[in-house]
């Protein structure tokens, strides 16, 4: 066993000289002695153990600023993983109302649709009501012309042609008339094609006004063109009311798929919300775990240094202070959250 001895300066008799200590200091070199460590002469067993305990108590002041600092840090945290689980929470609610709102819309647009589409349904059969009237209006007419008038019969075996024209009547003249008109208002015909238009619009007036002059004597002629007019001009309005509907009805179904498509962008919105939301709070109950952790381990150390102190003076720990941490303890384990009073309570028990 090697016997280390000490000076008076607490060296042993391992470390080199003070003139060689300074120099290696001078060069920068630091120096240690590693042999031994200088072992301290007590007087009394009491003053060893009060310096034992005053170097105790320093490790523990230094623990529990130590973990005084966590528990703040892991606070801190908590709290603003809080604040965000309310802004995602608050975002996914707005989301979910919006789809909400637009799923009432979709379900209107589906209604106003099927609701076209009924009317798509009864306007066409009044359409197809007037197209009898028109047949039974035109056969009056051939037989109010009488034979001359009426065409070839097709005989068994033959095949009508495909574009036969169908026979001029007053109003399908009209009806030819005021298109070429509409068409050269519009500048559509121009050059040589103009004077081909002009003659054949002086032909149709030319024809409208022999066919009402033959009219004229001819009473169920004229009965029964008036009935024709009438039969097409309903033709006409129930088509117009059956492409009108059918418009609607389209509308509607385009404006529902539309929405359908805000619908499914609005929820996956919501539902990457209620992601984060969750993930905010997981990370949220982490931070309060390791910071209720904290709290224990911080009010171990404090009731360590009061019992200290109190040995040291010669008293024990005050119970009612003792009992109030317990309390306030056992209430934050519980779940409960506690004031800011009774958080600065408890920071005040060291």
């Amino acid at each position: 066993m090697t016997l280390i001895e000490f000076d008076a300066h607490n060296r042993c008799n391992h470390c080199p000289p003070m003139p060689l200590q300074s120099s290696l200091r001078s060069e920068g070199i630091k120096w240690g002695c590693k042999v031994a460590k200088p072992v301290r002469r007590w007087e009394s067993s009491t003053e060893q153990v009060r310096y034992r305990m005053t170097e105790f108590k320093t490790q523990l002041e230094e623990r529990r600023k130590l973990v005084d600092g966590k528990a703040t840090s892991y606070r801190t945290t908590r709290d603003e993983w809080n604040d965000k689980s309310k802004t995602f929470t608050g975002t996914r609610n707005e989301l979910n109302a919006e789809v909400r709102e637009l799923i009432v819309q979709v379900r209107e647009q589906r209604e106003i649709r099927e609701q076209m589409n009924e009317i798509v349904r009864d306007k066409k059969a009044t359409r197809q009501e007037a197209n009898t009237s028109v047949r039974a209006a035109k056969e009056m007419l051939e037989a109010a012309k009488g034979p001359q008038a009426a065409p070839a019969p097709v005989e068994p075996g033959q095949r009508r042609g495909r574009r036969e024209k169908p026979p001029e009547t007053i109003h399908t003249l009209k009806r030819e008339l005021n298109r070429l008109e509409n068409e050269f208002e519009r500048g559509r015909h121009t050059g040589n094609n103009e004077t081909k238009v002009m003659k054949r619009m002086k032909e149709i007036a030319a024809k409208i006004k022999k066919m009402k002059t033959s009219e004229d004597g001819n009473t169920d002629l004229k009965e029964a063109r008036e009935l024709l007019r009438v039969a097409m001009e309903a033709q006409e309005a129930a088509h117009e009311e059956v492409t009108a509907a059918a418009q609607a009805a389209q509308e509607a179904h385009d404006l529902m798929l539309q929405w359908n498509k805000e619908v499914d962008r609005q929820r996956d919105k919501a539902e990457s919300a209620h992601r984060e939301l969750r993930k905010s709070k997981k990370e949220a109950d982490k931070a309060h775990h390791l910071y209720i952790v904290s709290l224990r381990c911080l009010h171990s150390i404090q009731d360590i240094l009061r019992a200290m102190r109190g040995a040291s003076a010669g008293a024990g720990q005050r119970p009612s202070a003792r009992v109030e941490v317990q309390d306030l303890m056992s209430k934050l384990m519980s779940g409960e959250t506690l004031s800011t009073d009774e958080l600065m309570q408890l920071q005040r028990f060291d």
